[in-house]
């Protein structure tokens, strides 16, 4: 057995010298408190990429049959007031959306950007031609169509949709007394003192489309989308803006990045028409847990213009998105990493920074000794 013990001792890959041969330095305890340093700063960064998910990328052919998507947005006209910013949607054949589910909110905000009443519900779907005012032989009050059409018109509203379905435009609306009951001059005078932020969702159809927020009433007559900016000029409009906030599908946080969040678009002049061309590409991600989240990521690119009839600019002033989706869907997968792989990267983070240790204290140590010895000799003056 003694025997044996003896040959046992000869694989000894670890040889260890007696306490009383053992040197202590304070470069060798300088080395030391450095290199525990590097290892908890190191094992801290392996821990957290052990935690951190593993998430591999697919592409594949989009083969789902949602019918609708949401588009989620948040975004602030400082220039110009909320009763005068219409947002609209439609569909890329040009056909309105006109009954869509959205919650779609307005707010006023002061020029400085801090809101001055609470958030108001906006009525996002697009106004059409219709026949709902009282008769011209109805026994209740009758208000004038100024010349418009032979029935009442006993609301503001009714008299600009007589006026659209003759498609006059109403030069002087502040003179009409329905608009005067409905406080519409103290509507001009804020005009252009305040701003708005407009936010929320809405749910459109899943096909090609686009929305716009622009100056004036919308409505359509004739299948063509108009909007009314009486009684003022396109270019006293401002059309400055900051996209805080737009996404396509259900939000996930900051898995997918976002080019257009805290965007601020300056417009040098009035009458400025902006214009973001969207291509969505259908996301899926699937986490750790199973669950998964079908969502949309996009690329954008911006194109701005000056609306004039000088020098032949066609269009209007506002802010302008047209996107299109993807045939194509990407999907991410979270996978836990290793537990075996994080503890050999421990395993050698320690044996290295050891190792490399040893190799700098022992080239420091010898070459200490080394000088000191020159000078013992008096080589080193």
């Amino acid at each position: 057995m003694w025997e044996f013990l003896k040959k046992l001792r000869r694989f000894d890959a670890y040889p260890k010298t007696l306490e009383d041969v053992r040197i202590q330095t304070y470069g060798g305890g300088t080395i030391t408190i450095i290199s525990f340093i590097i290892m908890g700063l190191l094992f801290w960064t392996e821990f957290v990429d052990y935690m951190t998910p593993n998430v591999t990328e697919e592409l594949f052919v989009d083969t789902s049959r949602s019918p609708t998507i949401q588009i989620n947005l948040d975004f602030i006209i400082p220039k110009i007031s909320c009763d005068f910013l219409a947002l609209d949607a439609m569909d890329s054949s040009g056909e309105q959306h006109l009954e869509i589910n959205h919650n779609i909110y307005k707010r006023r905000l002061d020029l400085e950007g801090k809101p001055i009443e609470d958030p108001v519900k906006e009525d996002i779907t697009i106004k059409v031609k219709t026949n709902t005012s009282t008769p011209a032989g109805n026994k209740t009050e009758c208000g004038s169509c100024y010349g418009a059409a032979d029935r009442c018109c006993n609301t503001c509203e009714d008299v600009k949709e007589a006026y659209r379905e003759k498609k006059w435009a109403i030069e002087k609306l502040h003179d009409i007394e329905q608009c005067k009951d409905e406080k519409y001059n103290e509507k001009l005078k804020t005009a252009f003192t305040q701003g708005c932020q407009i936010y929320g969702n809405l749910v459109v159809n899943r096909v090609s489309g686009s929305f716009h927020i622009a100056p004036g009433e919308s409505f359509t007559i004739s299948h063509l989308h108009v909007h009314n900016v009486q009684p003022f000029s396109s270019n006293e409009f401002n059309t400055s803006h900051k996209i805080r906030h737009l996404s396509f599908g259900p939000v996930m946080d900051s898995q997918t990045h976002n080019p257009l969040a805290d965007t601020e678009v300056i417009a040098i002049e009035g009458s400025t028409m902006f214009q973001y061309y969207i291509k969505i590409v259908p996301t899926s991600y699937v986490k750790k847990d199973g669950s998964v989240i079908n969502t949309n990521q996009f690329s954008v690119t911006k194109h701005q213009k000056m609306i004039s009839m000088a020098s032949g600019e066609s269009g209007m002033p506002g802010i302008f998105f047209q996107y299109e989706l993807s045939p194509l869907m990407v999907k991410f997968t979270e996978k836990e990493r290793s537990f075996g792989h994080f503890m050999t990267n421990l395993c050698a983070i320690i044996g290295g920074v050891y190792t490399v240790a040893g190799l700098i204290d022992s080239l420091l140590f010898h070459s200490i000794k080394l000088i000191q010895k020159k000078m013992e000799l008096g080589k080193l003056h």
